[in-house]
């Protein structure tokens, strides 16, 4: 049998939805895309629909994969995150050669790269793992693309990502090179907590209105479409417009009226809140937001104690035009708050890891194709442009301002939902963690003394130069001997 010619750019494997549109994306902007799937079946099924006549060759083995490939070979996987993608990796290592690239195109955890990344190195392998936003149709037409890994092979997947990426208005790829090892897959991952944090606000201030205002989904609708238009206008404003305007067809109800209340999540929102945890960084939004969606599992744990624990309601007596005005401007503020979290998380990250990941960079690569798109983020990227160092979106004079603006009517909106019964944790939250991030003096005096009285964990004084610990004998019997002084 004569040696295959190798004619492909690049090689994918795993043709679920992102990966098949991936690959039609591809073809488009004129690359040969060779293609392998474990039920090869559903090869033979893409070529003979999606694939017809395109540039995309079939395979039937990770070998006649790597045969169709030019050298420096590159491919990318597109499987589930976890073992998968380590199974696949370990079938096509024996037939590459050093120089050779394997990505991972997944919704991995941001350790799992940094671990392939050295493994690989040692191999003469280059890795890399991406982040890619934009479900099926960011896939097809142009998606975010975080990549991070070996820097070496930034060079060798440059053109095709930033061909493939979406573009912001200004022409400008939404696709660049993000960091080291797992430092794409991160900052994914903080991706998907704030689209946690957004989807979320976005719920409450539904909820809101339909709960206080007894606002039709027709109305809603209207709503969501008028907020498209100003500072809100972002993908997830959009389709929530469209959504409230669909109608079902078996019943004729507005379709979000038959929907179960009963969210699911794949991990990434947690992942999130987890390296918050670990880096010391007050996510409290997607926190709340991760928790809503735990909360909303608990479905019939929710509509037993309904029964139980009676709500009293007592009717909103506002004025109904102006309580919309003062969701959308609560909305908005509590929006600046999750980015703000998201960003200074990043910052941490980034300084802990020595990633050094820029943010205004990040901005940018999140203005088109991602499930969080926003005319919005235009204005993160100027705050940074500003100040590359900046400490917390808050700061910035353009956010300070907006804050302010809005803070009559946030406050009005979180105290109508505590009023009313109306639950709105990820936007009380937000209002919550604006008031101590700007409080000079918070209570933690009073819970520094309750650890050093139980614990002898020590404190420091107002009156003596940070880094100085004290411990005082609070029963007089307690004795001089003080704990260790860590923090977490």
């Amino acid at each position: 049998m004569a040696a295959i010619q190798p004619t492909a750019d690049i090689g994918l494997v795993g043709l679920a939805v992102m990966g098949e549109n991936l690959v039609l994306n591809m073809a488009s902007h004129g690359y040969t895309v060779a293609v392998f799937n474990r039920t090869t079946a559903r090869v033979d099924a893409f070529l003979a629909d999606r694939a017809k006549g395109k540039t995309i060759i079939g395979t039937h083995s990770v070998k006649e994969l790597v045969a169709n490939l030019k050298r420096p070979r590159k491919i990318m996987i597109m499987v589930k995150a976890g073992a998968p993608v380590d199974q696949v990796i370990d079938e096509l290592v024996p037939l590459l050669e050093p120089g050779d690239v394997l990505i991972d195109g997944g919704n991995s955890h941001f350790p799992d790269s940094t671990r392939r990344t050295r493994a690989l190195k040692e191999k003469g392998i280059l890795f890399v793992g991406t982040g890619v936003s934009g479900g099926e149709e960011g896939a097809l037409k142009g998606p975010s693309i975080m990549p991070g890994g070996n820097p070496d092979a930034w060079p060798l997947v440059k053109p095709i990502f930033q061909d493939i990426a979406a573009k912001a208005p200004d022409g400008t790829p939404c696709c660049d090179w993000v960091g080291p090892e797992g430092a794409g897959h991160y900052v994914k991952m903080v991706h998907n907590g704030i689209e946690y944090g957004d989807m979320q606000l976005i719920c409450e201030a539904y909820f809101l209105m339909r709960r206080l205002l007894k606002m039709e989904p027709p109305a809603l609708r209207d709503v969501f479409d008028r907020w498209n238009k100003g500072p809100l206008d972002s993908y997830l404003i959009e389709i929530t417009r469209d959504i409230l305007g669909h109608k079902d067809e078996e019943t004729g109800k507005a379709t979000v009226d038959v929907i179960l209340d009963a969210a699911g999540q794949k991990g990434t929102g947690k992942w999130t809140v987890i390296s918050a945890c670990d880096n010391g960084v007050p996510l409290t939004l997607i926190a709340e937001a991760v928790f809503a969606r735990a909360l909303s599992a608990q479905k019939d744990e929710r509509v037993a104690a309904s029964k139980v624990l009676k709500v009293h309601p007592t009717s909103f007596n506002g004025n109904p035009q102006t309580m919309v005005d003062d969701v959308e401007r609560a909305l908005y503020a509590s929006k600046i708050i999750s980015y703000a979290q998201g960003f200074a998380l990043m910052r941490a990250m980034a300084k802990e890891s020595g990633w050094e990941i820029n943010n205004g960079a990040v901005a940018m690569m999140w203005r088109g194709g991602c499930i969080i798109r926003s005319a919005f983020l235009g204005r993160i990227k100027e705050a940074f442009d500003r100040d590359p160092n900046l400490t917390n979106l808050l700061i910035d004079p353009f956010f300070t301002q907006e804050v302010s603006r809005a803070e009559e009517s946030w406050r009005h909106v979180c105290a109508s939902a505590i009023t009313h019964g109306v639950p709105a944790p990820a936007m009380t939250s937000a209002l919550s963690y604006f008031d101590g991030y700007r409080t000079a003096d918070l209570p933690a005096n009073l819970l520094q003394a309750q650890r050093d009285f139980f614990g002898a964990h020590t404190y420091e004084r107002t009156d003596k130069p940070r880094g100085q610990f004290f411990h005082t004998n609070w029963t007089g019997h307690g004795g001089t001997t003080a704990s260790t002084t860590y923090n977490v």
